[in-house]
């Protein structure tokens, strides 16, 4: 049988009528639909399928995510380790990860079941922490990995290097190592550029540098960086996707470098990134003079 692994954000009520809708349709088409057992409780369905978190997308077609991109992000710790697409329906504030929009959700069930729908492999970042050459941990990212101080009264001192050769040192709030996909994300935020996500490459963005030179910086997708924390009085935190956080003591050294595994991302239509980047930040494809009223003579 065909199953869908269905991911929902359950704090609105909105998005559990949603996912009541979406799981009878999903039923109605002929797929088995997996739920975990905390969101199928609160949705308050018992015809799901109950998965654990492990290996909830393990054998599963789709994974269908109502919520916006924060629900989506923590879709990606199920739907990638299985190698499954994954399908936002966007009930969040911007939702850029998402492919389809609530009103149109019987119309993305039909695509779901037709197999009308291409996939994007999209890039992930993955992380190294070791301090005198010991591995501490790992992590990885669909969005960034972002190095943040923990002392609000110092600055962060590191270090940056890329491919074995020093390029940056100065004090700052933080630095950011960026896929193409999260550069709409925090990166944005921090000053980084809009990198379409099909070109491969890794974003640096510090955040808050006190230095002269302080501008994002895109390397190959083949580069390796090394951030070194130079502060000897206070730690440091690695945030991935603010999702998950490791501990980085003084003296460590973060590796970043591209994931081993991408996440796939379901798209409904024929829509461009140029559209959704358009549509999501309101950007201006008219110029105020284009829009203003033409003079009358007087």
């Amino acid at each position: 049988m065909r199953s869908v692994l269905l991911v929902a954000h359950t704090s609105r009520h909105q998005i559990l009528t949603l996912a009541a809708h979406a799981s009878e349709q999903l039923r109605d088409a002929g797929f088995e639909v997996r739920m975990l057992a905390g969101e199928a409780a609160a949705c308050g369905d018992d015809s799901v399928h109950i998965v654990e978190q492990a290996d909830a997308a393990n054998g599963a077609e789709l994974v269908l995510v109502l919520g916006g991109d924060g629900t989506f992000l923590r879709a990606t710790e199920f739907a990638r380790p299985a190698g499954v697409p994954m399908l936002g329906v966007n009930l969040g504030h911007v939702g850029f990860l998402a492919g389809a929009e609530p009103e149109a959700l019987a119309d993305t069930v039909r695509a779901i079941a037709a197999r009308s729908y291409t996939v994007e492999e999209r890039v992930t970042v993955a992380a190294e922490v070791s301090l005198d050459g010991v591995l501490v941990d790992t992590a990885w990212a669909l969005n960034e990995v972002s190095l943040e101080r923990t002392n609000r009264e110092r600055m962060l001192e590191i270090a940056v290097a890329v491919d074995g050769r020093p390029l940056l040192r100065f004090g700052c709030d933080g630095v950011l190592c960026s896929t193409p996909t999260g550069s709409t994300a925090y990166a944005f935020s921090a000053g980084g550029p809009i990198v379409w996500p099909d070109v491969d490459a890794l974003l640096i963005v510090p955040n808050a540098a006190h230095a002269l030179f302080s501008r994002p910086i895109v390397v190959a997708p083949t580069s390796i960086v090394d951030i070194d924390v130079l502060s000897q009085t206070h730690e440091a935190v690695l945030s991935c996707d603010g999702r998950r956080s490791i501990t980085v003591p003084c003296g460590a050294r973060i590796r970043v470098r591209r994931g081993s595994e991408p996440v796939r991302i379901a798209r409904i239509g024929d829509v461009s990134f140029a559209d959704r980047l358009v549509g999501k930040f309101k950007l201006p494809v008219r110029s105020l003079r284009e829009a203003a009223p033409p003079h009358l003579d007087q």
